[in-house]
């Protein structure tokens, strides 16, 4: 007889007791503290299941079975167990940080099920715009400068840190072909004096659209300036008539502030402009050495300084390099005559600036200390303890040079001294 096939199938079904789900790990990103990221559906799925599912989570995740009521621990009855049911799990911070925690799913006889959760909590944020699309340019009836008052944030008790942010838009006709010295200032409202609280160099043809939100500043230390009614200044070396549009806001973060109260006084102010600077390389009468008052409740003390050459001064040195703004040096600061700090004024990585577009500027090539189009970093040196509630000296020492003459070089300097303490301070005196 012919041999016949008979094809065969079927389906295999475990008897053993099993929960599954859609996901075995969730990220939710950043969400602020105290507040719900979305809710994230999951679907928990049991088979021969004999009791219910139990499903916990701790602290920072909650857990819902409706998308209305969250809570910690949910239980799925026996009657619906062993079908499909959606969970929603969110995201509900109450500590700031990077935070990881599982879910637990258990039932009766079965394996326990568990998925990763994690989230970055971030604090609270108050921000505040000041300037926005500010045209600095010089003639075309643009001004270099321009001065507003700026009602900012006003309990600074649980503002942990401040950070500004500024941003170049560009006119029709484009931004500015240079790259220039360019700063952002605080009035002190005892004194009249405007204290620098940023340096930045203009990127060559563009704005700093290539960043999210612009250049970031830390001025945390300004903050007993930058609360209520505050007055501000910005700045920009343009001398044409194709105009940056300057726009500024600030963060104000909450947290716990190392020090409740802060107080700043300038040591050093040549940061008008990229001329107005110390000149490099010849004599000058500029006063560099100071007399420092620190007064005895003061906990914490550092120097702030901002240092920017300008200048093609010859000689060059023996790589080529003029001065000041491509010469490398190591200046130092010295208290009671003795070299206590160094400000290394090296390369910092132009050719890795983000803001990579400034073709054809000659934005690459490094210089020293700064780069067009990036901030001008700020050097802060902590004072000894020792120095609380003392009169100390200090001198800025620029590193030895001899100009030839034929050009002139600068240093644009500003250096504050800033105090710390638990207790209302009065400012540093500063005295020549």
């Amino acid at each position: 007889a012919n041999n016949k096939t008979v094809s065969l199938s079927g389906v295999g079904l475990s008897t053993a007791p099993l929960i599954s789900s859609s996901n075995t790990n969730l990220s939710f990103g950043n969400v602020q503290i105290f507040e719900h990221s979305n809710a994230f559906p999951v679907t928990i799925s049991g088979q021969n299941l004999v009791s219910d599912i139990s499903i916990a989570v701790d602290g920072n995740f909650q857990i819902s079975l409706d998308e209305l009521t969250f809570t910690n621990s949910i239980v799925i009855p026996l009657e619906s167990a062993n079908e499909s049911n959606i969970l929603y799990v969110r995201f509900s911070p109450t500590e700031i940080g990077n935070i990881s925690e599982t879910l637990s799913i258990v039932s009766e006889t079965a394996s326990e099920l568990t998925i990763a959760l994690s989230g970055n909590s971030t604090p609270v944020i108050h921000n505040y715009t000041t300037f926005n699309e500010e045209a600095l340019g010089f003639g075309g009836g643009f001004n270099q400068s321009a001065i507003q008052t700026f009602n900012l944030h006003e309990d600074l008790t649980n503002i942990a840190q401040i950070k500004m942010y500024l941003q170049i838009d560009c006119p029709s006709t484009g931004c500015d072909d240079w790259d220039r010295f360019a700063n952002i200032k605080v009035k002190d409202q005892v004194s009249g004096d405007w204290f620098e609280i940023g340096r930045y160099i203009t990127p060559y043809w563009v704005g700093t659209q290539q960043l999210e939100r612009g250049l970031e500043f830390d001025v945390t230390d300004f903050k007993s300036f930058l609360t209520g009614a505050t007055e501000l200044r910005i700045y920009i070396e343009n001398w044409t008539t194709k105009a940056d549009l300057i726009s500024i806001d600030f963060d104000y973060i909450e947290g716990t502030p190392d020090y409740p109260y802060y107080a700043v006084s300038e040591v050093l102010g040549f940061h008008a402009n990229s001329i107005s600077g110390v000149p490099y390389g010849v004599n000058h009468n500029l006063d560099l050495d100071k007399s420092i008052l620190l007064p005895s409740n003061a906990e914490s003390a550092h120097l702030r300084t901002i240092i920017s050459g300008w200048g093609h001064a010859t000689p060059n040195d023996s790589d080529g390099r003029p001065c000041a703004e491509w010469c490398y040096r190591t200046h130092d600061v010295k208290i009671y005559g003795a070299n206590t700090f160094e400000h290394i004024l090296a390369p910092i990585g132009c050719a890795s600036n983000p803001i990579s577009n400034q073709s054809p500027g000659n934005w690459t090539p490094d210089r020293a200390g700064w780069c067009p189009g990036m901030v001008v970093p700020v050097r802060s040196n902590t004072l000894d303890n020792s120095l609380l509630g003392t009169t100390f000296t200090f001198e800025y020492d620029f590193e030895d040079w001899v100009s030839d003459g034929n050009s002139n070089a600068f240093y644009a300097t500003s250096t504050y001294v800033v105090l710390k303490s638990n207790t209302p301070i009065s400012a540093a005196v500063v005295n020549d």
